[in-house]
Parts: structure tokens; C-alpha cells; sequence
């Protein structure tokens, strides 16, 4: 009897990454602030093709801002005859040619190896933009489950206020943590101690990794090395972020990591596009990120998080704005002038222990972790 995973609704949805028709890797994870419809379709035969069908006959309803449509297939046929196409916005296919999503989704039994007699569930799974499942509906020969589809997703809220209203991400949003003297004194010493183009971490063959994209991310570094400015940026953030952090969130944070001032120049169209912080052997002891604005002469640049709503922060200079490492968030870009911020991660001594092990999963570009 074959087993099927089973999942409800209310279920944060199983994150993964992927060959798609549009990247080599797809992070699942990343697509947060929009509703996902994945269509479990198995192979584009004439009952899987027309389900697939029943999106593209939709393009209103998946435009990438409110909804998208993702199709899952184990057939690798679908890929190399072009059965099914991907068709930018809205419209992708995840190539599940080992069954790892399938199998993840209930798609395909726990133990299945996908081939030609493997046996299917094709279902529809509607996400809401917390990556949390709203809907399951099965893929039935009559064709009724289409039509179940589309209803259900005009019947949708916006995406913005999918639980009837806006929300708050669960974010401190704290002023005064630096002295306008000393905002001033950091974006000095970035302007005349240099800078160089910052990249972002991702795992390539087990190995935590820097990448540059600048379709991903744009943004210049000046990495502090000097003492005191590393001593009186701790004295203030003990005073004013970790007292805080306890208060909120019953977490005492006791070590900092990277000490940098970064730059979205509206020259570069400075951005960077929804992430997370801890997804990466390399970045798992990160627990808390501090962005703390160090100037207000700047427009766009706001820190967002894209799965609780579209809503833009932007403290005042010295303020910042701290969030758990685990949450998508981006930084718009920057259309007018420099923004320039102080940006650590905050962690504690049994996450330094996992960053010390970690070590050993550490490209070559990437510098090692040494305990204090």
C-alpha cells in the first residue's frame, strides 16, 4: 500500500530547492509575498496538460505581484519535447525529475522513485504569502477541479492584506541606537577608507560560498578594522538593541559578527532582492540582523518583508531596524542618492559553536571562523 505524506492546510509549506525553467537552482523560499499555486501535474499526458492549461487560460490571475503559477513535473519528456513552458510573469515548472518535491508534497509515495509505474496524487496546492498552505484540491478526469481553482483564487483577498488586514512583521523597530556624530564619523570613514563591491552567500557543492549577481544584489562595503569605532559600536548596541532583544524576544544576544558600513547608491541602483540570512552551512548561527540607517538624504532603499506585507522601513538616522535572520526580507532599491547603514548579525555562545563547526563547510573566498 503506498504511503503519502499528507499535508493540511495551515502547514507551512515544505521549502526546497530546484532546477526550474528559469534558474539552474530555484530556492522555494525566496517567493514569499504572493500567493503560489503548485499544480502537482506529474506529466503533461492529456489529464496533467489539462490542468496545466486551466493557469494559462488565466494570466490575470498570475502576474508574480499578487499570484504565481508553478507546475511540478516528474516526466522528462515534459522538459525535452517542450510540453510545458514556462512564460515570465507568472508562469514557471520545477523539473522533479528524483521526486524530491513530489514526494515532499504527497504527490508520489514516500519510498517512490519516479518512472512508469509510479503512483500519483495529482492535487493543486494553493500557498498564501507566508509560504503556509491555504488549499488542496485534487486533480479529478473530469476536469472540475479547474474550475474549483479559478473560483477559489478570485475569491482571494489581495495579497497585501491576505488575513484581512495588513500585518506587522515581527520586527523591533528602535531608535537612537547610534549618536548622530558617530553616523556621521562611520559614513566618513566608508567615503575615505575605500570600499568594494559586496556579494552574498550560497551553497555550492556543500561549500558556503560568496556569489555576485547584480541582478541579485548591489551594494558596497567598507569592513571596519579599527578598535575603538568596533568598541563604541558594541558599548551602544549593548545599551540600546541586546536589552531589547531580551525584552521582545527572550533572546540574549553576547557576540556580534562583521563590523561594516554598506552603500545602495543610486548610482548602481543599489537593491537587494528578497533573501534570508541562515540558509547557508556557512550563515546557520546567525540569529538576529541589525540594519541601523546612518543617514536619511536617500530615497527608495527601504528594508522590507515581503511575507507579511509590501511595507517599506525606513528609521531615522541612528535608528535601526532587527529581525530574525529566518524572515524574508529585501532592500528596495535606492533611485535617489546614497543610503548608507551599519549592518551586523547578532548571535550567542551556542550559536558560536555552531559556527565554529561549520568551519569546515567554508569556501575558499570565505574567511574562517576563529572562537574568542
Amino acid at each position: 500500500m503506498p504511503s503519502f505524506k499528507n499535508i493540511l492546510p495551515g502547514d507551512l509549506a515544505p521549502w526546497f530547492q530546484a532546477r526550474s525553467t528559469t534558474r539552474e537552482k530555484f530556492a522555494f523560499d525566496t517567493v514569499g509575498g504572493r500567493y503560489i499555486v503548485l499544480c502537482f501535474f506529474a506529466t503533461a499526458d492529456q489529464r496533467g496538460k489539462a490542468a496545466v492549461d486551466v493557469a494559462f487560460t488565466h494570466p490575470e490571475l498570475f502576474d508574480d505581484k499578487n499570484a504565481s503559477f508553478f507546475g511540478v513535473s516528474i516526466d522528462p519528456a515534459d522538459e525535452a519535447q517542450r510540453r510545458v513552458v514556462g512564460k515570465i510573469p507568472g508562469f514557471r515548472f520545477f523539473w522533479d525529475f528524483d521526486g524530491e518535491i513530489s514526494r515532499l508534497y504527497g504527490a508520489i509515495p514516500g519510498d517512490a522513485v519516479p518512472g512508469s509505474n509510479v503512483p500519483l496524487r495529482r492535487i493543486w496546492v494553493v500557498l498564501d504569502p507566508r509560504l503556509r498552505v491555504l488549499k488542496i484540491i485534487p486533480i479529478r478526469p473530469d476536469g472540475s477541479d479547474g474550475d474549483e481553482l479559478v473560483t477559489y483564487m478570485k475569491s482571494l483577498p489581495p495579497s497585501s492584506t491576505f488575513a484581512g488586514f495588513e500585518l506587522q512583521a515581527p520586527v523591533l523597530v528602535l531608535t537612537n541606537v547610534f549618536e548622530p556624530e558617530f553616523c556621521e564619523k562611520l559614513i566618513a570613514l566608508y567615503e575615505s577608507h575605500g570600499n568594494d563591491e559586496s556579494g552574498f552567500m550560497r551553497e555550492v557543492d556543500g561549500k558556503t560560498v560568496q556569489i555576485h549577481d547584480h541582478g541579485h544584489k548591489r551594494r558596497r562595503d567598507h569592513i571596519i578594522t579599527d578598535d575603538e569605532i568596533m568598541r563604541h559600536a558594541q558599548r551602544r548596541f549593548e545599551r540600546a538593541v541586546v536589552p531589547e532583544l531580551l525584552k521582545s524576544y527572550q533572546y540574549k544576544a553576547t557576540r556580534m559578527e562583521r563590523y561594516l558600513v554598506g552603500c545602495y547608491r543610486a548610482e548602481d541602483s543599489g537593491h537587494f532582492v528578497a533573501h534570508r540570512d541562515n540558509t547557508t552551512k556557512g550563515t546557520a548561527h546567525r540569529r538576529f540582523a541589525v540594519s541601523v540607517n546612518l543617514n536619511s538624504d536617500f530615497d527608495g532603499g527601504e528594508v522590507s518583508f515581503p511575507e507579511f506585507s509590501p511595507r517599506g522601513f525606513k528609521p531615522a538616522p541612528g535608528g535601526a531596524v532587527v529581525f530574525s535572520c529566518s524572515l524574508l526580507h529585501a532592500v528596495s532599491k535606492v533611485t535617489r542618492g546614497r543610503r548608507y547603514a551599519f549592518l551586523p548579525f547578532l548571535y550567542d555562545d551556542e550559536a558560536a559553536k555552531i559556527r565554529e563547526a561549520n568551519n569546515k563547510f567554508l569556501g575558499d573566498d570565505v574567511a574562517s571562523y576563529e572562537p574568542t
